[in-house]
């Protein structure tokens, strides 16, 4: 039998290089096409745009939202626009027993899924000291366990059907703190926590990592002096668009060899 050479120039038997050019067949990049993704927060803004992509990229798509469910209808029938199944669930991710109905909806539906992407965040307000435990308890549990609940509850039938990828969707608050933004901060730092974690638990079958967004697509009823301040904190002085993050997301799912990373796209703010 023939040796062959690898990248480094110097010749393996053959047998080694066989198993080695079927690993890399093996290994190549998951295919979204025929996919079934679950997108938390899915029916508005970041969440809205993540489904939409993975949808045009051939993914049937289940579009989880708590109160949005006129946007979450519009999602899913643009969804539906691009050839593929498509399914609004509303579902608060903090409930754990909404959770698991979710999930068994979508078994039902679908049989697994293959792509979770947990978008779901709440921005609501506090600063310490506060008497204000509602909202603490309310954003730390959407982002928290909500994470956790909905990993947890579809995990299983990523396992069943061979792997998969799971991507959360944090932001910069995870490890730079922002005023007045306490729960909020928290909650996105046990999402990157939960990141490293469920990579380490879920390998080598599925992989998870985050999205760590920076000023991408202002809200609505942002002042006009806000968007400036933001894209000012930024070193390249301006906002991102949806499809930064979606491209980033598109990216996480589809690396085959990335998993427990933190994707940063923030146009150079944690530098500033």
């Amino acid at each position: 039998m023939m040796p062959v050479s690898h990248a480094g120039g110097a010749e393996l038997p053959a047998a080694l290089g066989a198993g080695l050019a079927a690993e890399r067949r093996r290994a190549r990049s998951m295919e979204i096409r025929g996919k079934t993704a679950l997108v938390t927060g899915g029916a508005v803004r970041i969440g809205r745009a993540i489904a939409l992509m993975l949808a045009e990229a051939g993914a049937n798509v289940v579009v989880n939202y708590n109160r949005s469910m006129d946007a979450a209808a519009q999602t899913v029938a643009a969804a539906e626009a691009h050839g593929v199944a498509a399914l609004a669930v509303q579902c608060d991710v903090s409930d754990l027993a909404a959770v698991q109905r979710m999930a068994g909806v979508t078994l039902d539906r679908f049989g697994g899924v293959d792509i979770i992407v947990n978008s779901a965040s709440d921005f609501g307000q506090i600063s310490v000291p506060t008497d204000d435990y509602e909202t603490w308890q309310r954003v730390t549990r959407i982002s928290i366990d909500g994470t956790f609940y909905v990993t947890n509850s579809l995990a299983p039938s990523m396992l069943a059907r061979g792997g998969g990828a799971i991507v959360n969707v944090i932001d910069l608050s995870a490890w730079q703190p922002w005023r007045r933004f306490t729960a909020h901060a928290v909650g996105k730092a046990g999402m990157m926590a939960l990141t490293r974690q469920f990579a380490v638990e879920l390998a080598p079958a599925i992989r998870v990592n985050a999205l760590a967004s920076g000023p991408v697509l202002p809200p609505d009823n942002h002042p006009q002096e806000r968007v400036e301040r933001a894209a000012n904190l930024t070193l390249l002085k301006r906002w991102g668009q949806p499809v930064d993050a979606t491209s980033a997301v598109r990216y996480l799912i589809e690396a085959d060899f990335v998993t427990g990373s933190i994707l940063v796209v923030d146009g150079g703010e944690q530098l500033v």
